[in-house]
């Protein structure tokens, strides 16, 4: 198992890299990462739509499925736009990146994210029909509506708590050189946030559209809503409550 300090070592240069990464590698990490999450959202409500009648379980059913998106993105090295988040700021406080860099990386990371994500809905959702049927429609519309309804100060606050776990888990599985190992730092954090109702932008830019699908009801404005305090509350989370902590904390004496 990695130290701490040597994990903040190791990211320092890994920020670096990801700044270098030529312009078809970045799209297709990040387009990938995008699918990858939009693939643990639509695992969530199929394993979940069933347990209506019990919410509890039904969180607890969609947060032990959701987990498979961040592993995949974790094993295949894809980009996933809230993980950056906290990953970039070892660099950045090193000085080894610019905030214009991380601003920049950012940026194209959640555009590729929200292609990704945007590709399994029109390919799995629409195109294959894997939500069509009952209960997983209902459950998808009535997930939709509740992420669009949501208060803008409550789902930035949410994007906070979310982007704590899921930065977490990232670190846990940076620990681990085995796929165990970081399975399990990857699930349990991951599964935390989804069963408390937590707010993850990439999540969202598939959860919102499928819904919108499903219902018939297409509210880009609610989608905006939605995505604008999520993914301010997502960096918030990552970079200060992980990343600049952990660097400040193990990585002071570098």
């Amino acid at each position: 198992m990695k130290s701490q300090q040597q994990i903040i070592g190791e990211l320092a240069g890994v920020g670096v890299a990801k700044a270098a990464y030529r312009p078809m590698e970045k799209l297709v990490r990040t387009v990938l990462a995008g699918a990858f999450i939009a693939l643990g959202g639509i695992l969530s409500v199929v394993a979940s739509a069933g347990f209506a009648a019990n919410p509890s379980a039904q969180k607890v059913m969609s947060g032990l499925a959701f987990p498979i998106g961040l592993l995949l993105t974790v094993v295949f090295g894809a980009e996933l736009f809230t993980g950056n988040c906290a990953v970039l700021m070892p660099a950045a406080l090193k000085k080894r990146l610019s905030a214009v860099q991380v601003i920049c990386n950012l940026a194209v990371v959640w555009i590729g994210n929200f292609v990704g994500a945007a590709a399994v809905v029109g390919l799995f959702v629409i195109g294959g029909g894997l939500l069509d049927a009952e209960p997983f429609s209902s459950a998808m519309a009535a997930l939709s509506k509740l992420k669009v309804s949501l208060p803008p100060l409550t789902a930035f606050w949410r994007g906070i708590g979310c982007n704590w776990l899921v930065c977490l888990a990232i670190w846990l599985a940076l620990t681990s050189d085995s796929l165990v190992g970081k399975a399990v730092g990857c699930w349990i954090p991951v599964a935390a946030f989804v069963v408390l109702g937590l707010e993850h932008s990439v999540a969202n830019m598939f959860f919102i559209p499928a819904g919108m699908y499903v219902s018939g009801v297409w509210d880009f404005g609610g989608l905006a809503a939605n995505l604008i305090p999520v993914t301010l509350g997502n960096i918030a989370g990552g970079a200060l409550f992980v990343g600049c902590l952990y660097a400040w904390l193990y990585g002071a004496k570098d």
